[in-house]
């Protein structure tokens, strides 16, 4: 399996294929794209029949292995199977079997209707990130101590991401990890359960601005080659194509866990901050998974919303970006998006590094072929399956409520946010899956607010907001961050 920058020309030297190895530690390609395969794998039904029995390790491994072919088979196996164990994914909820890891809860069943959510929030951070970021983290360990190497993790997160990757990478030999986050506008659990952490390679830095901001400085020091080769310099953001790749394992496992055969159909309902998420649907889709929609659910930071109903890409400034309930999907600026878009228009590499630049010099791109715009492939958005929803602060404190009184269990804001727009999307006869985005507990402050009570905590969670706190507060300024960096790698 080789793979190519999102913006190569095909006739440019940044257009020769890399291999899975080749791209793991870094981020984004020499030329600013995002890396994807030269052909998506394809999965038969055969492969599907034979998966339905399999341990969720196992299908990691089986899924994996289409993609990451220049790792030895036998030391994948080892790593899936000492990634994906009930020890890890120890937060089940009640009546949730933590060997299953991902286990489904059906909702709502009636006229030919079914709404299910799955569980991917029983990691040590109780955010669906751990499902890939445990993977990260022992790849990591394995690729560095074949070769002596050390890597510097600079990474951006809206408040889950940086926690999952920081509790996969601490103490772990050769890494050290920076995580930028927009300074007091996560929560109290999710700045708690990052700025706690004391180990010596884990570096917080909390930055005056939006998330939005945060990820454009770690664009801004992955594109300044000569300094991410001198100091080392990858990525754990949802620009890393191996967690993105990570991810597309639980949509298999929802699919074969939701269906007795493979002539069923099922669709995804997926809280959309970032794309990297809904990508990874995407991708599963692509390799052939019966997948008949793809619902983006957006909070009021809709700009993913604005273009599947539109055809307009229309990124939001800093100051338009709302800091919202659902914190996590602050985002205006999808950076997973352009895998997206590099298919919609035909893997033409040019054209989408053409489109991705009218987004840093004028604010997006129009693809709605109406006179003016930049192009009409917005036509060929249904055959991928997608569609969208909104969800505002009123809908998820009100369907809170709803799925604490009818099915008696707490759901965090972003999942909320999920189970509103699947509502409005669902269909007879196709099973509609809502992927859980966190356990409630990281947004308490919103839980009070709909329900009057606390969310209930796992064990070892109790008075996280208690503990002490190391991080420091900078600004914008890439030359200044770049300054930390280096002063702080010994490189």
């Amino acid at each position: 399996m080789q793979y190519v920058s999102t913006r190569a020309a095909a006739s440019a030297a940044s257009s020769s294929p890399s291999n899975f190895s080749d791209i793991l530690l870094g981020g984004l390609a020499a030329d600013g794209g995002l890396f994807l395969p030269t052909a998506y794998p394809q999965v038969s039904g055969a492969e599907l029949d034979a998966w339905r029995k399999l341990s969720y390790a196992d299908l990691a491994y089986e899924v994996l292995r289409k993609f990451a072919t220049d790792i030895p088979e036998a030391d994948l196996r080892a790593l899936t199977a000492k990634t994906y164990t009930k020890e890890v994914y120890r937060n089940a909820r009640a009546g949730e079997k933590a060997s299953q890891i991902t286990p489904l809860r059906v909702l709502e069943e009636g006229d030919g209707r079914k709404l299910v959510l799955q569980a991917l929030s029983n990691g040590p951070t109780l955010a669906f990130k751990d499902m890939a970021m445990q993977l990260l983290g022992n790849l990591f360990e394995y690729t560095l101590a074949k070769s002596g190497a050390q890597l510097n993790i600079f990474g951006a997160t809206s408040g889950d991401t940086g926690s999952a990757a920081e509790y996969a990478m601490r103490g772990k030999k050769g890494i050290r990890v920076f995580m930028l986050s927009p300074h007091k506008k996560m929560s109290a659990f999710q700045s708690a359960q990052m700025f706690s952490l004391q180990d010596p390679n884990i570096f917080n830095i909390a930055v005056e601005g939006v998330f939005d901001d945060c990820q454009d400085m770690v664009k801004a020091v992955s594109n300044d080659l000569p300094f991410k080769a001198a100091q080392k310099i990858g990525t754990v953001n949802s620009i890393n194509w191996a967690r993105v790749v990570a991810q597309v394992v639980y949509y298999f496992r929802g699919y074969l866990a939701a269906t007795s055969s493979n002539v069923e159909k099922v669709s995804f309902t997926v809280p959309s901050g970032n794309f990297g998420n809904i990508c990874a649907g995407h991708i599963a889709r692509m390799m052939g998974l019966p997948i008949a929609k793809l619902v983006a659910a957006t909070n009021e930071n809709d700009v993913l919303d604005e273009f599947f109903r539109t055809g307009v890409y229309r990124v939001r400034k800093s100051a338009e970006t709302y800091h919202t309930s659902s914190p996590s999907m602050d985002i205006s600026k999808a950076s997973n998006f352009e895998r997206f878009i590099y298919d919609l228009v035909g893997r033409d590499g040019e054209r989408t590094r053409a489109l991705f630049h009218k987004v840093e010099t004028q604010g997006g791109f129009d693809l709605s072929g109406k006179p003016g715009s930049d192009g009409d492939e917005f036509k060929k958005v249904a055959q991928y399956g997608f569609q969208s929803g909104k969800s505002t602060h009123k809908d998820r404190l009100d369907t809170i409520r709803d799925v604490a009184d009818d099915y008696g269990i707490t759901i965090d804001t972003h999942t909320a946010d999920g189970i509103k727009v699947a509502r409005e999307h669902i269909e007879k006869g196709v099973t509609m899956i809502v992927l859980e985005t966190a356990l409630a507990a990281k947004f308490n402050e919103t839980i009070l607010d709909a329900l009057g009570v606390d969310a209930e905590r796992p064990a070892g969670f109790e008075n996280i907001e208690d503990l002490p706190q190391k991080f420091v507060v900078m600004s914008t300024d890439v030359e200044k961050m770049k300054a930390y960096i280096a002063s702080h790698t010994g490189l």
